[in-house]
Formats: structure tokens, sequence, C-alpha cells
């Protein structure tokens, strides 16, 4: 018999900080706005993209363009979902050729849905470069990829599910991790 025990990990306030220090650093990082462009991976990476768009124009009075990155197609898993998978349009209606990309996902953990993301940009053009947001980083790598922007990093085994819940998509803003523990072994 197993049973779940899920904890809150991030409330709605904690995000809304995290997402605007993100801004604050992608704006330092690249000196302003120029050039800059914000593509999120569908569908959590994109909500918080258009977030964080919008915090930038908070705080520039500048707009800056945004972007939904489908990456269905672009999966080494998708023999694996099978009839499963959906593919959704990517929504990118401007160049990224010369263009400085802040691409951002809500949780970075194996690295395959990043690597698969850049993939998918690549083929559009080529970016002065590449920069990635996540909102939670847990670790446990596949690939040799690191997140330049991090919301908050939190330590996890591979087995524990990191949840993210936003307002737009699920209702509420929440972070939350699970954790399932066989009771027949105590």
């Amino acid at each position: 018999m197993k049973a779940t025990h899920t904890q809150t990990i991030f409330n709605a306030e904690q995000i809304a900080r995290a997402l605007t220090r993100i801004a604050y650093e992608i704006l330092e990082m690249n000196r302003g706005t120029r050039d800059l462009v914000i593509i999120g991976i569908r569908t959590r990476g994109a909500i918080l993209a258009q977030r964080l768009v919008n915090r930038i124009q908070e705080l520039e009075e500048q707009t800056v363009p945004v972007g939904i990155l489908d990456i269905t197609l672009y999966r080494d898993d998708l023999e694996t979902v099978g009839h499963q998978a959906v593919v959704r349009k990517t929504e990118i209606p401007f160049a990224i050729q010369g263009k400085r990309v802040v691409l951002v996902d809500d949780v970075l953990f194996t690295g395959r849905t990043v690597r698969a993301a850049l993939d998918a940009l690549i083929d559009l053009g080529r970016p002065v470069f590449i920069r990635l947001a996540v909102l939670i980083d847990r670790g446990h790598r596949e690939f040799p990829i690191q997140a330049d922007f991090i919301g908050k990093s939190i330590p996890s085994t591979s087995d524990e599910i990191i949840k993210v819940l936003l307002t737009e998509e699920d209702g509420k803003d929440l972070v939350e991790i699970r954790t399932e523990n066989d009771l027949s072994l105590s």
C-alpha cells in the first residue's frame, strides 16, 4: 500500500517574487530590451514567459516579443508516448535570427525537454544566444544543460514529483512536491 505526501514548496507570492527577480536578471544580463525575445515551452513555460514579458514591460515600458514553442515532434521519447502525443502549434510571430532569446520552462529536471526545445529553435533561425529561465531547477540532468535564470533550486530525489500549478491552466499558483511512501515496508 502506498501513501502520497504532498508539500507546498512555493506559493503564489513566492512565484510572483521569483518572476520579478528573473525579469530584473534578464534585463541586467541583456542590458535592457534591445533584440530581446522571450519564448516559452508549451504549456506552463509559455504562461511563465508571458508573465515575464508583462513584468519587463512594467519595468522598462518596452514591449518584448513573446512566443510559444511546441516541442512534441522534437522529443526523444515520442515513441514511448505513442498515440497520446498531441502536436500543438508553435506560435512565434517574429524572426529569431540575430535575436537574444530567453527560453522559459516551468521545471528543469533531466534536460531532455530543453534539448528538444533547442533543436526546435535552431530550426527557426540562428539567434545571437539562447538563455534558459526556469521557475524550478530540481537537478538530475541527463544532458549538460543548466539554467541561466532560476526561480528556486529544489533538491529532490528522482522519484519525487514536482508539480507547478498556474492560475491560467490550473486555477491557482502553487508548486508542490509529491512523494509516495510504500507503507508495506514500515
